[in-house]
């Protein structure tokens, strides 16, 4: 292992397993090797990598620089080896970490993986699924899948899907608080917020009067950091909830939901994309799972309004 690329890899190992200790394991080797290839690196480099304490490893802003950057080139690496080794034809492989947001990877991913894996067996998926906003580098993620409006960054982006937005009760709420006639009918309902931020705690309506959106306050005695709860609690006869046509797709078509105030409907569209680290060479099993999710799921969720 002594080369650069023996470092490289000893580096790696060391911020995915946390511990010099878990690199040295997974190499066959003992803790002080793996301390010592890591401090050549550092030393060839000028600079700290990683910040030691008696309890944690620190990734300093160069440490995560070089990490992301190490990913690539091992990547290219065994991308390399085993194009060669299939005689040109490359074939996806390897550990593939995405991250999705609770909702989307219910209903939208994991049906699909057992079709993804039959298809590429020698990729090894890791799905990790939360609706907090992951950083590629820091969580080790090879794709995020996010929901909404990007922020600027270095990273590639592919749509996925796209949806409007519904608002919805249980048939059992409806009965027992009547069906809202207009959008101000929802001062007198209990509606399920996320608890995100103040501008949750209003819901766009179509004003027919002027044919533009305008923003209507409500309240509740419930909020959630996630859709798939405020999905639940709605089937469960809480109150009244807004989300992404896909988080309800299923329960509108069971009856278990019903949508409401649609002729007030806004219009608002909300896109899905595939986030990744793009370079010159993308390894073939992130290509082929943003590929597949392109091509499997359905790019408009409003299936329910084309009756």
């Amino acid at each position: 292992m002594d080369n650069r690329a023996g470092e490289m890899e000893a580096f790696m190992r060391v911020v995915q397993s946390g511990s010099f200790a878990g690199a040295a394991r997974s190499f066959g080797l003992s803790p002080s090797a793996i301390s010592k290839l890591v401090a050549r690196l550092e030393s060839r480099l000028g600079t700290r990598l990683i910040v030691r304490t008696t309890r944690t490893l620190q990734l300093t802003s160069e440490g995560e620089t070089y990490y992301a950057r190490a990913l690539r080139v091992l990547a290219d690496i065994d991308e390399t080896e085993r194009l060669v080794a299939h005689g040109g034809a490359a074939v996806p492989s390897g550990k593939l970490r995405v991250n999705a947001s609770v909702s989307f990877g219910v209903r939208k991913i994991v049906p699909l993986i057992p079709e993804f894996l039959a298809a590429y067996p020698l990729v090894e998926l890791d799905l990790s699924l939360n609706d907090n906003i992951v950083d590629l580098v820091e969580d080790r993620a090879d794709v995020a899948i996010r929901v909404g409006v990007l922020p600027d960054s270095g990273l590639k982006a592919r749509k996925i899907s796209e949806a409007g937005h519904v608002v919805f009760a249980s048939p059992a709420y409806l009965e027992r608080r009547s069906m809202p006639a207009s959008p101000e009918d929802l001062a007198d309902h209990n509606c399920l917020v996320f608890n995100l931020g103040r501008t949750f705690n209003a819901w766009p309506f179509l004003d027919p009067a002027t044919g533009k959106s305008r923003p209507v306050p409500i309240s509740g005695n419930f909020q959630a950091n996630n859709g798939e709860t405020l999905r639940r609690m709605a089937v469960d006869g809480l109150g009244i909830a807004r989300l992404s046509s896909y988080h309800v797709e299923r329960d509108i078509a069971a009856g278990r939901l019903v949508p409401i105030l649609e002729e007030f409907n806004a219009g608002e569209r909300q896109v899905t994309h595939a986030v990744f680290v793009g370079h010159e060479h993308l390894a073939t099993r992130v290509r082929a799972f943003v590929d597949f999710l392109a091509e499997r799921v359905p790019a408009s969720e409003d299936w329910y309004r084309q009756d």
